[in-house]
């Protein structure tokens, strides 16, 4: 009121024109001759009347305009929110319709305007519009229910998983032991098939098993999340950090959940998850068949009207709990997860997603999958498939302890009598395939007659392994006859030499 009474002066008293009074009172030209004409219109000059205060002033400035007039045909705006929630319904389609009920509506304008201030008044989480199968909201509750273990009495609190339809506050709700992410994807997948279907978005918190990097535009979700939202075809948008309003549906759901069911359920005594979660699913169905305060019908008539026929079908499998881990290949092109798996050798040294359910194991390289195996319970077993070696190691794989032998025996009997004495020195055939194949090769570097020789004289000797029969090739011993003789003669007997069977 100050600065209409300083332009009323100016204009009047100081015979001031507007652009003058303008720039002096910093105030535009158009808000000048706004409150001179509306001066005029009141019959006022200067100086004003002392009796006149700032309120009266404001009302002769300011005439409030009757905007409801009795006579207008009011809508049931209880009725045009929950139309609202359907998809593809606007507030130009229900004015239009409203418009057609009779000659006495409002115009649209004044409609939405009336609707806005209706909507104003009801609760904080009725100021959203959530369209028909669109949201689902997920959290979980801050009481826990306490199972009693029946052996050891040991009392163990579980969690309670919440999930809320947006259009329809539709309910579920069950106990889990933990928070972790076989459970809370557990809780996803049942909750959709606790509603027949799956929405287009769920809108869970920043917990670590939904969430592994928070960020208010772009935060990164868990792996294995993001494989159950692509299974079932729907997304997640996850809520801003520390912003409740975001989820403000299952923040109220988990209110009622905590007042309607767990509050119900504290003097009882549960000895098993299963039974908790059968006496919560008693009470959630009385809960989605009360009837709502504010609005007609109950959560179920509500999800049966607009939810139901627009969720999407579940698919035909149910998802399997998929773990991911980040694992290198080693130098003999295994990874190790539980176990050891084959990839193929040229990704050597790269770093690859593991992922993880009961009965495979997936491998993949920049989200292209390279390699899969059925998981094997064995630790620190090997499990190779031939088509990730490279073709010397398939060519090494194909021998078998009597293609060695008789590959041996081209060579002649004493070659292949030291193959077969080395291989049954080992507790596998495959730890002497090695020394079975050196031993062969000497052939190329001695001739077959020396090496014939050689293995003749280690097995005199009981030195049944490759390198004796080297080095007997290296120092030329197989080219001294009188050492087969030095081998086979008796041994020396004195009083002094106990012999072998001394030790035994």
């Amino acid at each position: 009121m100050r600065k209409i009474k300083e332009v009323l002066r100016l204009y009047f008293d100081s015979g001031l024109k507007q652009r003058a009074i303008s720039r002096c009172l910093n105030l535009s030209r158009t808000t000048v001759s706004d409150y001179l004409s509306r001066a005029a219109k009141a019959d006022l000059g200067w100086p004003l009347q002392e009796a006149l205060s700032d309120q009266e002033l404001e009302r002769r400035l300011f005439p409030q305009v009757e905007t409801i007039p009795s006579e207008r045909l009011i809508p049931d705006w209880s009725e045009v929110h929950t139309e609202l929630k359907r998809k593809g319904v606007t507030l130009t389609l229900l004015w239009e319709e409203y418009r057609a009920s009779g000659p006495h509506t409002y115009r649209y304008t004044q409609f939405c305007e009336l609707y806005r201030r209706w909507a104003g008044k009801q609760k904080l989480s009725m100021r959203q519009i959530h369209k028909a199968g669109e949201k689902l909201f997920v959290d979980y509750a801050g009481h826990t229910l306490p199972i009693i273990n029946p052996r050891t009495g040991e009392i163990r609190e579980s969690q309670i998983f919440i999930a809320t339809l947006g259009a329809s506050s539709y309910t579920f709700a069950e106990a889990t032991w933990n928070q972790d992410l076989s459970d809370w994807l557990g809780s996803h997948r049942r909750a959709f098939e606790f509603i027949g279907g799956v929405p287009e978005i769920v809108v869970p918190d920043n917990l670590k098993s939904a969430v592994t990097k928070p960020c208010r535009y772009d935060p990164d979700l868990n792996p294995s999340y993001q494989d159950l939202a692509k299974h079932y075809g729907t997304a997640v948008i996850p809520a801003r950090v520390r912003k409740p309003q975001d989820k403000a549906k299952v923040e109220v759901a988990v209110q009622i959940v905590e007042r309607w069911i767990l509050a119900r359920l504290r003097n009882h005594t549960f000895f098993s998850l299963a039974e908790a979660n059968a006496a919560i699913s008693e009470l959630l169905v009385d809960l989605n068949d009360r009837s709502f305060k504010k609005l007609p019908g109950s959560r179920r008539e509500a999800f049966e009207a607009l939810d139901q026929p627009i969720l999407k079908p579940l698919p035909a499998t149910a998802y399997e709990f998929a773990g991911w881990k980040k694992v290198r290949v080693s130098i003999d092109y295994h990874v190790e997860v539980e176990g050891h798996y084959s990839v193929p050798y040229q990704l050597q040294g790269n770093q690859l997603d593991a992922r993880i359910t009961a009965g495979c194991i997936e491998l993949c390289h920049k989200n292209k999958r390279v390699a899969s195996h059925i998981r094997s319970h064995q630790k620190g077993r090997h499990t190779t498939i031939a088509e990730h070696m490279p073709k010397a190691h398939k060519s090494y794989v194909d021998w078998t302890p009597q293609r060695l032998i008789s590959w041996a025996a081209q060579t002649g009997p004493q070659t292949a009598a030291m193959v077969e004495a080395i291989l049954a020195s080992r507790c596998h055939p495959q730890q002497g395939f090695r020394s079975a194949m050196g031993l062969i090769r000497l052939r190329k570097v001695y001739g077959v007659e020396r090496l014939e020789a050689a293995c003749n004289l280690a097995l005199a000797g009981e030195a049944t392994n490759y390198k004796s029969v080297k080095s007997i090739l290296e120092t030329g011993l197989d080219k001294q006859p009188l050492q087969a003789e030095l081998i086979q003669t008796e041994p020396i007997k004195h009083n002094n030499i106990r012999g072998g069977n001394y030790y035994h």
